[in-house]
């Protein structure tokens, strides 16, 4: 496990979206499930709180890219459960369109700082 990453905040915010579209993409999931993914698939790096999290489930919900439901975890207790819907899924193919020109821009850009 790396050790966690120093990532300032509107970097965070700017790629929470795409990454919790991607998380339910794979299927339906709930906060705490999310957020554990996140740490998972960083490898650490990325420590997210319920604090961040529950407002961007709300703005996706509102924006219909997302949906909730209420669900049952196997102990029986009730659970908030989200599932992404179709606008999500194109949603989730654009914004990763646009994070793959970004890297290639940066990458390019980091090639010619290289050579300079």
């Amino acid at each position: 496990m790396t050790s966690p990453i120093d990532i300032p905040k509107d970097l965070m915010a700017a790629s929470a979206t795409p990454l919790i579209l991607a998380i339910l993409a794979k299927g339906d999931s709930y906060g705490y499930a999310i957020i554990r993914d996140i740490a998972v698939i960083s490898d650490g790096a990325l420590q997210w709180e319920d604090g961040m999290l529950y407002p961007i489930l709300h703005r996706l919900e509102k924006r219909k890219l997302i949906e909730s439901y209420a669900g049952q975890a196997p102990n029986g207790r009730k659970r908030k459960y989200y599932r992404l819907q179709r606008i999500g899924r194109r949603e989730l193919t654009t914004q990763r369109q646009l994070w793959e020109r970004l890297h290639n821009l940066i990458k390019t850009l980091g090639a010619d700082v290289a050579h300079a």
